[in-house]
C-alpha cells in the first residue's frame, strides 16, 4: 500500500527567523503603530513594549511545546496533547479566525498603499497571487519571502536614519510616556500591538518542515521577537518625535517620511510598504494551510484538506480553503476593523497556547514554568481591554466554532 505524501523538514535557522519577521514586519508596522498611537499617543511606546512582554512569554510557550511536538498545526494539536479535543479545535478555530483577519488586513493594506481607489479589486487579485506563489512550494515561497524582508528592513532603516535628527532635537515630543489617568487607552493599544506580534506563530504551526525543530524553533521564536521589538520602538519613535503641532493624529510612515526627508524616502517607503504586506500574506497563507491540514488529518474538517500534492509536497486543499476564507474577510473592506477583530482571538488563542505550557512535563520543559503562567496571565488580562463588541463577536465565533465541530462530527459519524 503507498504511503500517503509527507511534509518534508527544508527550512533552516535563518529562514524560519525569516518566517517569524515576514510576518511580523508589515501590517505591524505599517498599520497598527498607526493604530496605537491613535488611541494611545506617546504612550505607544510603553505600550508596544509591555506587548513585546506578553509576546516574549507566549512566545516561549510556543517554541517548547513545538520542539515537544514538531508537527503542522499550532496549538491546535498542543491543546490534543496536554489538554482535550475540545479546547485543541477551538484553538485552531480560534488562529483560523484570527489570522485570516490578520491576512485581510494585509491584502486590504497593500492595496491603500498600491490603488487606494481600487482596494477589493486589488486586495483580491494579491490574495490570489500570494495563493498561487504558496501552491509552488514552501522552499520557494520561503525565498521570495527572505528577498521581500530584506528590502522592507533596508527600507525601515531609511526611515529610522533620516527621521532620527528630529528625535535628537526634540525628545520631549515622546512625553508623556504615561499617564495613570489614560490607563484604558494604553492597555487597549498594547493589545493592537500585541497582534504585531504574534506573526511568529508560522514558525511553530510550520513545525513539521522546519530542520532541527527542538534546536532551531526556540532560537527562531527569540530571535524573531527580539528584532521585531527593537524595530517597533525605533520605527514609533522616530514617527512620534516627527509629529508637531500641526498634527493631532498619527499619519502614515510614508506621510511621515514626505515631511522631514521629501519624496525619495516616501517612494521607498512606499515600495517597501506594499511589499511588506505581500510578505505578511505569504506567511500567513502558510500557517493557515497547515492548520487546515492538521485538522482535516484529525477529521473536524472533511479529509479532502489533509491531502499533500506529491511532487511540491503543499497542502493544495486546505490551501485553497485559507484563500476563500482570507477573501471573505477582505470583501469587510476595512482595515481597522479586521485587525481589531484579530486582536480578541489572537489572545484567547495564546492563552490557549500558554494554558498547554503549564502541563507540560518537568523533563520536557526549556523554560521556567512561571514564563507561561506570565503569558497565560497577560493574554486574559489584555483581552479585557479589547473592545467591547469585538469581544462579542469573538465570543460568538467561538460558539460558532464548537456547534460545526458537533455538528460535523455527527454528520462524519452517519456517514460511516
Amino acid at each position: 500500500m503507498a504511503t500517503e505524501p509527507q511534509l518534508q523538514r527544508v527550512i533552516g535557522l535563518p529562514g524560519a527567523v525569516m518566517l517569524g519577521l515576514g510576518s511580523i514586519v508589515g501590517t505591524g508596522v505599517f498599520v497598527s503603530l498607526g493604530l496605537g498611537a491613535d488611541i494611545a499617543g506617546t504612550m505607544l511606546l510603553p505600550a508596544i513594549a509591555l506587548a513585546g512582554l506578553v509576546a516574549m512569554a507566549n512566545g516561549l510557550s510556543s517554541a517548547q511545546l513545538a520542539a515537544n511536538h514538531p508537527v503542522s498545526g499550532g496549538t491546535y494539536e498542543y491543546g490534543h496533547r496536554w489538554l482535550n479535543p475540545s479546547l485543541g479545535f477551538a484553538a485552531g478555530w480560534l488562529f483560523l479566525c484570527a489570522k485570516s483577519a490578520s491576512a485581510a488586513t494585509a491584502a486590504l493594506g497593500f492595496a491603500w498603499y498600491v490603488h487606494p481607489d481600487l482596494m477589493l479589486p486589488v486586495a483580491l487579485c494579491l490574495v490570489a497571487g500570494v495563493t498561487l506563489l504558496s501552491l509552488t512550494g514552501l522552499q520557494r515561497s520561503n525565498t521570495v519571502n527572505i528577498a521581500i524582508v530584506s528590502l522592507v528592513l533596508l527600507s525601515l532603516g531609511a526611515f529610522v536614519v533620516g527621521g532620527g535628527l528630529e528625535l535628537i532635537a526634540h525628545p520631549q515630543r515622546l512625553q508623556p510616556l504615561f499617564d495613570p489617568q489614560r490607563l484604558p487607552d494604553f492597555l487597549q493599544a498594547a493589545a493592537l500591538m500585541f497582534v504585531a506580534f504574534t506573526g511568529y506563530g508560522p514558525v511553530a504551526t510550520l513545525g513539521e518542515e522546519i530542520q532541527e525543530p527542538r534546536r532551531n524553533i526556540p532560537r527562531a521564536v527569540i530571535v524573531t521577537l527580539v528584532i521585531s521589538l527593537l524595530l517597533y520602538l525605533a520605527v514609533a519613535a522616530v514617527s512620534l518625535a516627527n509629529l508637531d503641532g500641526a498634527h493631532d493624529r498619527f499619519t502614515t510612515l510614508v506621510g511621515l517620511a514626505d515631511c522631514f526627508s521629501g519624496s525619495q524616502l516616501s517612494w521607498i517607503l512606499t515600495t517597501g510598504a506594499a511589499i511588506a504586506m505581500v510578505s505578511v500574506l505569504l506567511n500567513l497563507v502558510l500557517g493557515l494551510s497547515r492548520v487546515v491540514l492538521a485538522m482535516g488529518r484529525r477529521e473536524d474538517l472533511p479529509k479532502a484538506t489533509a491531502r499533500i500534492r506529491e511532487g511540491s509536497g503543499v497542502p493544495a486543499v486546505a490551501t485553497l480553503v485559507v484563500c476563500v476564507l482570507i477573501a471573505g474577510l477582505v470583501c469587510l473592506g476595512d482595515p481597522s476593523l479586521t485587525w481589531s477583530f484579530s486582536a480578541f482571538t489572537v489572545l484567547v488563542y495564546y492563552a490557549l497556547t500558554n494554558l498547554c505550557a503549564i502541563r507540560l512535563k518537568p523533563e520536557e520543559r526549556l523554560y521556567p514554568g512561571w514564563i507561561a503562567w506570565a503569558g497565560l496571565i497577560g493574554c486574559l488580562s489584555l483581552a479585557f481591554f479589547v473592545e467591547w463588541r469585538v469581544m462579542l463577536a469573538g465570543l460568538g465565533l467561538i460558539a460558532v466554532g464548537l456547534i460545526w465541530k458537533t455538528l460535523f462530527n455527527r454528520a462524519t459519524q452517519v456517514d460511516q
